[in-house]
């Protein structure tokens, strides 16, 4: 397989979302959630999801699918969420009434998302561990 540009390899596909009105550590926990799975789980997954960013991570992951699809011609059926990672972005900062005339700040945080699907056989999670603790012996 050769590498294609961005390090992303012919049977892998990506998508971004930028600038989503949440700090990253809370959707760090929703992607925690996905990663690794295959596309249908990863789709359950985040639909019965009460995390209100989950959405936006399902919008992500929807449009990776149809990347996989109309541009790289992968099949659907053997999709798995390879990696997922989020970043900060910026900050807005806006200033709060504070007691005797003082100011308190209010941060307003955004974050990125990207998303890295890949055609193939999903590693399992248990062979993963599995092989953590060989390398650590």
């Amino acid at each position: 397989m050769t590498t294609a540009r961005y390090g992303i390899k012919d049977n892998q596909v990506r998508a971004f979302n930028k600038l989503i009105r949440v700090s990253h550590q809370k959707l760090g926990l929703v992607c925690d959630t996905v990663r690794g799975l295959p596309v249908e789980r990863a789709i359950d997954v985040l639909k019965f999801s009460k995390k209100r960013v989950s959405g936006e991570v399902l919008k992500t992951l929807l449009s990776a699918i149809a990347n996989a699809e109309h541009n790289k011609n992968l099949p659907v059926d053997s999709l798995f969420v390879k990696e997922i990672w989020c970043g900060k972005a910026l900050t807005m900062k806006r200033i709060m009434a504070g007691p005797r005339g003082s100011a308190r700040p209010i941060l307003k945080p955004f974050s990125n998302l990207t998303i890295v699907l890949e055609s193939g056989v999903a590693p399992s999670k248990k062979t993963a561990k599995a092989a953590k603790k060989e390398k650590a012996k």
